[in-house]
């Protein structure tokens, strides 16, 4: 399984989103490797299809896919219990991990 985080330097929640990657895929899949993909220009974006940071994808496919995601270097805001966040929580993670 390749499990990548797509960012850009600019993102004040990536790193946080990194630290919940990891503790849920010890959970879900007993492992914790992350592959980090920094995110350069709107070029780079485009190409990437990245539609935010931060991004997990597993095996190319997001894991929080949205229909209507645009192409670009902006902040995803993702719907948690407490309200919008600029990551998923471990438990949100974990799910959707739990479905790859």
């Amino acid at each position: 399984m390749r499990v990548e985080l797509l960012y850009f330097d600019g993102c004040p929640s990536w790193r946080e989103a990194e630290s919940r990657l990891i503790v849920a895929l010890g959970r879900a899949c007993g492992t914790s490797t992350v592959e980090r993909v920094c995110v350069t220009d709107e070029a780079h974006a485009a190409t990437l299809e990245f539609p935010g940071s931060p991004t997990f994808r597993v095996d190319g496919a997001d894991l929080f896919p949205a229909a209507d995601a645009v192409a670009g270097l902006s902040c995803r805001l993702y719907r948690t219990p407490e309200g919008l966040s600029g990551a998923p929580t471990v438990a949100q993670l974990v799910e959707a991990l739990a479905g790859r």
